[in-house]
């Protein structure tokens, strides 16, 4: 595979590394300092046929292959993430903009989907029942679908791939990811050491662009799953098109997650968990705390101490500043977008409790930075409140009784995480029982299941029925035969 500074990225396909016959192409930026350190191919239909139908003839023999030696595979690759790790948490931090603590962290969950997917063994079998009627048995198996298609988002470029293919391939099946436009690098690594790894050719394949070429993937025939992360509009269109299609799809969507605040939380155990859920990773992730609700007297009693401490975290370039505590966004225009967003809110009616729109980054003056922002007094009118910001902005409503609170986090639309700080038993399971997200947290500010669990996201921020991760993405990337057996 060439060295990439700034000519375009590669394409894997068939087990090898060429080049894309696109003709156009999208500069890939390192965030901390703007500077252009990539280009991304745009392909085409040609590219995405010639990428699925390596896949397409890879398929039998691979899926011929016993589980225990996929697992085998799967093995080898964790040991080569484990090598590797500490680079490729800088190249996420250099291509993406996440501190080297968050890229790490990241990393770490996507690896663990790995070592989930070492136990396909036992997670494929299947179950029987003799003697269900007279002389007769009965048994249920799981068998891979065939070629199978990954698109990923930019805010997690090492560990929501992870969260696709690994288990795609050890269930048997064949694979072609499509990783944002904005991040390949990464991707392109994670590809380069599953191939050392000593995967056959075709099983796993790399190809680059935009629409088109997502679109060539939901509505080739020979593609039979798509797995899908990014904005919930997209993941409409991904689902619609591709189950037009007559696919099987899982696309994760957008999401609005809301952090209610009683009085009797804990003031400075909130805060932290806010910081984290808030502000972590730039705000650049769908289990982002985008929206708190504070309950009776808690905004006054926690929202001071957040603004003080939040006012205090070290905006810079986090591939060259140990010391950063938050990093920049991905791109110049994503940062202006996020920017019109707090000109709405306030234009709106909320109130500026504190502006991150004017933070200065001496050491790298053309990196896409703003710093934490919050908006107080918002309402669930404003666009602040329907809208997915996905940036360090953190809106807040205040209310008087958990009632309330709830019923503005229903309200949303969405339906990934909803979060409660309390002290009351009472509270917890109330909120529990009624809230309207597939991802709770009790005094757990981003709750993210790990890999054995499912990343269930509800209403608009899932289409589909069986989630990523966990046995339900087993289900995903496998279909049942069910045999019954009579013998004279």
């Amino acid at each position: 595979m060439p060295t990439i500074r700034s000519e375009l990225c590669p394409l894997f396909v068939d087990g090898e590394w060429g080049p894309s016959s696109a003709s156009t192409s999208e500069p890939v930026y390192n965030p901390s300092d703007g500077t252009v350190i990539a280009r991304t191919p745009l392909c085409g239909a040609d590219d995405i046929e010639r990428a699925v139908k390596a896949a397409e003839a890879a398929f039998p023999g691979w899926a011929e292959t016993p589980p225990v030696d996929r697992a085998r595979v799967m093995f080898r690759y964790v040991h080569l993430l484990e090598t590797h790790f500490d680079d490729l948490a800088r190249l996420v931090t250099r291509e993406h903009g996440k501190t080297l603590a968050e890229a790490k962290g990241s990393v770490r969950r996507g690896i663990e989907v790995v070592e989930f997917a070492c136990g396909i063994p036992s997670l494929l079998m299947g179950e029987s029942l003799e003697q269900i009627a007279p002389g007769i048995d009965c048994d249920a198996i799981r068998q891979p679908l065939g070629v199978c298609a990954g698109i990923t988002p930019f805010n997690f470029p090492a560990m929501v791939p992870m969260w696709m293919f690994p288990l795609a391939i050890a269930c048997g099946n064949t694979f072609v990811l499509k990783p944002s436009e904005k991040v390949p690098l990464t991707a392109i690594r994670l590809v380069e050491l599953l191939h050392e790894a000593r995967l056959p050719p075709g099983v796993m394949n790399l190809v680059h662009g935009g629409r088109e070429a997502v679109d060539a993937l939901l509505t080739h025939p020979s593609v039979k799953a798509v797995s899908f992360v990014g904005s919930t509009p997209v993941a409409r269109h991904v689902y619609q098109t591709a189950t037009t299609h007559g696919k099987r799809v899982q696309a994760a969507g957008g999401a609005k997650n809301y952090m209610i605040i009683m009085s009797d939380a804990n003031p400075a155990a909130t805060v932290d968990a806010l910081i984290g859920s808030a502000f972590g990773c730039a705000g650049e992730r769908c289990m982002a705390g985008s929206v708190a609700v504070a309950v009776q007297d808690a905004g006054d009693r926690v929202l001071p101490l957040l603004r003080d401490t939040v006012a205090q975290l070290r905006v810079g370039p986090t591939d060259r500043d140990p010391a950063a505590q938050m990093g920049p966004l991905v791109t110049q225009q994503h940062l202006e977008r996020v920017k019109g967003y707090i000109d709405a809110g306030l234009s709106e009616g909320a109130e500026l409790f504190l502006d991150g729109r004017d933070v200065r980054v001496p050491a790298a003056p053309n990196g896409f930075y703003l710093g934490p922002t919050i908006l107080d007094r918002a309402s669930t009118q404003m666009t602040i409140i329907r809208d997915e910001i996905f940036g360090p902005v953190l809106s807040v409503i205040r209310t008087d009784d958990l009632d309330a609170a709830i019923e503005a986090c229903n309200g949303s639309g969405y339906g990934n995480a909803a979060v409660l700080f309390t002290t009351s038993g009472r509270a917890a399971r109330e909120f529990r029982h009624r809230v309207s997200a597939g991802m709770v947290g009790i005094n757990v500010g981003v709750p993210a299941p790990m890999a054995f669990f499912p990343f269930s996201g509800w209403n608009g921020s899932f289409f589909g029925d069986l989630h990523i991760q966990g046995r339900e993405g087993v289900w995903f990337y496998t279909r049942q035969k069910v045999t019954m057996s009579r013998w004279g």
